[in-house]
């Protein structure tokens, strides 16, 4: 290991194979099935001579033959032209292949290479399996008899189609037959397409390995730079080596290959062989590995880190998980960043549980939260307990993360933030607000402090679900907490219980925060609480939140006396909007078309004339237009058979000529 590891930084050697890279046999048992049946199936046999006498040894005349030869072979060229050029019909395929084959067993190859490419190219785009095994078998064919026959685009083609069907050994194959043919391909056509797929089963990438040696052992050999795969396939092949085979003979065979083909290692090489080495349990060749990656001034050993636990997992040695875990944390470059990726805290958390480890993982919690309490500026979601706690609840074991909790209470440890905080975030998004209120007063309790954020997140879902008992106790807290912004939570509330129809909590809330300078009251929250209680039909609140308001000097505005005049209109209470008139008239208002419509219009409903026209008066005043056939339709509607003779009789004078104005104004006759 030591020699192996060392020439990945001093030194470049030729690359040595062994035995078992010999192409005989590789995969030959799938490659045959993929075959059968035969594509090239037997011709009938020619008809036997009826002579006995055995044939001449003098070959005829050449002429005749040739000319009959050339004339067959440029009349099945034509057919297979004419096959391909038409519609991609099954029956056309048919005859392509039929032609082509005619060729072959006439010893004959395709004129021009055009033509071949097109063949083999029509059938690789197909993609199904018949197609792909004509494709594979005139691919092999032409490699015996002309390897320069078929172009590298026409190669890179048929590959893919192999990659899409996920057909490993005839790739292989093909591949072996044109090394065999001296048909050298770069290695970026058929390389990265292949490595995902071998890496499926162990058994197809022990195949595939045994065909990379084989194409760098060429690369080199031969001098052709194409065939050289990149740092990037070459970690993929490690990491096959690595996770898959889990040999670390054949990872250090791969290894010298990138040595012999002058690539360094980076992280990605290094994170592999981490895992390879936690996974067999090979403790001095990690710390060898650390040490090489310190010569090497690689610092970032986030990747390393995380490898070393994925090894350790599979293995299932807990102690060594925790280990890393905290060997992590006190070499941490950064005091803000997160030393792993959730999927990381995943597989720790995973491997606990399913191993009945809740002592120990809570335990190891415990532990980081030690450490990272020397490092003052840590962010609480990067802490290690927020990560695992996290990871829980992804992995959907919520009550197991609140039980955890309890566990590392009772063994007296004191609870970080991030680890209260993603408890409430799950209770927040599956909606359980009495159970994220009750563990808000626990944090509170231990003398931690959410933000902002996270108290408008949970009152937020307390609305939703109205768990409007929630939301106030959250929102208390939040305040006596003396955090300063208050007005999203606040709006959050007020929204929510104006939708769902409660303007008694409005009023209560309203009142209850009416006095703190941290929000923003204004004539606004009062009108949508004397809207509710109007659309709802409580006017005595409305009214009674009407007078609170005036009483606390928020002035009245058109919508608060709209919403008013309406609720009593719906509820024919005319008296009361000649009382809000009179008020309204004595202090003043912003009159507008609505407004003065409004009043009007009750007016006239209740009988109230002599204000009805004083409401015109002030129309008149300020020039406001008003509609007098809407008006007239309301009296006829509700006076129809009242009358000034009427009035006369019962002597009401005022009223009388109140109603007279009124019917000249509107146009009545009187």
């Amino acid at each position: 290991m030591r020699r192996c590891l060392r020439s990945l930084s001093t030194r470049r050697h030729r690359l040595h194979f062994s035995s078992s890279s010999s192409s005989s046999g590789t995969g030959s048992g799938s490659l045959y099935s993929f075959l059968q049946p035969s594509i090239f199936k037997p011709f009938p046999p020619k008809s036997k001579p009826t002579s006995s006498t055995p044939p001449s040894s003098t070959s005829p005349s050449p002429s005749p033959q040739t000319q009959t030869q050339t004339q067959t072979q440029a009349s099945l060229e034509s057919t297979l032209v004419s096959s391909l050029q038409s519609e991609s019909h099954q029956k056309q395929t048919d005859l392509a292949w039929r032609s082509f084959k005619s060729l072959t067993s006439l010893s004959l190859l395709p004129s021009s290479p055009s033509l071949s490419d097109s063949l083999i190219s029509h059938l690789a785009s197909l993609a199904d399996r018949l197609s792909l095994k004509r494709a594979f078998a005139a691919s092999i064919y032409l490699l015996e008899k002309s390897p320069h026959s078929i172009s590298l685009h026409t190669f890179s083609s048929l590959f893919q189609a192999f990659a899409l069907t996920h057909s490993l050994h005839p790739a292989l194959a093909l591949f072996r037959s044109m090394l065999k043919n001296r048909r050298f391909p770069p290695f970026s056509i058929w390389g990265p397409m292949l490595i995902p797929m071998a890496k499926m089963n162990e058994a197809g990438f022990r195949a595939f390995l045994r065909v990379f040696e084989e194409n760098c052992r060429a690369a080199l050999d031969e001098r052709m730079e194409c065939m050289r795969p990149d740092l990037e396939s070459c970690n993929r092949v490690l990491d096959g080596c690595c996770r898959i085979l889990g040999s670390v003979s054949d990872a250090e065979k791969v290894l010298e290959v990138m040595s012999s083909l002058d690539l360094s290692p980076d992280l990605s090489s290094f994170g592999s062989l981490a895992y390879l080495y936690a996974f067999t349990g090979n403790e001095s060749r990690i710390d060898e590995l650390d040490k090489l990656m310190n010569a090497l001034g690689f610092s970032n050993k986030k990747l390393f880190f995380s490898n070393l636990i994925s090894g350790y997992v599979r293995l299932g040695a807990f102690e060594s998980v925790s280990s890393v875990v905290l060997r992590a944390l006190k070499e941490r470059r950064e005091n803000k960043s997160n030393i792993f990726d959730q999927d990381t805290y995943i597989e720790i958390v995973k491997c606990f549980l399913e191993n009945s480890k809740t002592k120990e993982m809570a335990a190891l919690i415990i532990q980081s939260q030690e450490l990272e309490a020397r490092t003052k500026s840590i962010v609480p979601n990067c802490s290690v307990g927020f990560g695992m706690m996290s990871a829980c609840v992804e992995l959907g074991h919520l009550d197991k993360a609140h039980n955890m909790l309890d566990e590392m209470s009772a063994q007296g440890a004191s609870i970080g933030l991030g680890v209260y905080s993603c408890i409430l975030k799950a209770y927040c998004k599956e909606q359980r607000t009495a159970e994220a209120a009750q563990l808000v007063a626990e944090i509170n309790n231990a003398g931690l402090r959410l933000d902002s954020p996270m108290y408008d997140a949970l009152i937020d879902a307390s609305m939703t679900c109205q768990d409007f008992q929630s939301a106030f106790s959250l929102f208390r807290e939040m305040r006596e907490a003396m955090l300063p912004d208050l007005k999203t939570s606040y709006l959050t509330i007020m929204t929510g219980l104006t939708e769902n129809n409660r303007p008694e909590l409005m009023a209560s809330f309203l009142d209850s925060v009416v006095d703190d300078p941290r929000i923003q009251i204004a004539t606004h929250d009062w009108n949508s609480i004397i809207h509710a209680f109007c659309k709802v039909g409580r006017l005595e609140d409305a009214k009674r939140t009407y007078r609170r308001m005036a009483f606390l000097r928020f002035e009245p505005n058109n919508q608060t006396y709209l919403s008013l005049i309406n609720g009593y209109i719906s509820a024919q209470k005319y008296f009361n909007v000649l009382m809000l008139w009179t008020e309204v008239r004595r202090h003043g208002a912003d009159f507008d078309r609505g407004l003065v419509d409004a009043f009007l219009y009750a007016l006239v409903k209740g009988g109230f004339f002599d204000a009805a026209m004083q409401v015109v008066e002030k129309a008149n005043e300020l020039k406001i237009y008003v509609d007098k056939w809407r008006h007239k339709q309301a009296f006829m509607e509700n006076h129809k058979k009242l009358t000034v003779a009427k009035l006369r009789r019962k002597r009401n004078y005022r009223k009388m000529g109140a109603l007279v104005a009124f019917k000249n104004w509107a146009g009545l006759t009187t």
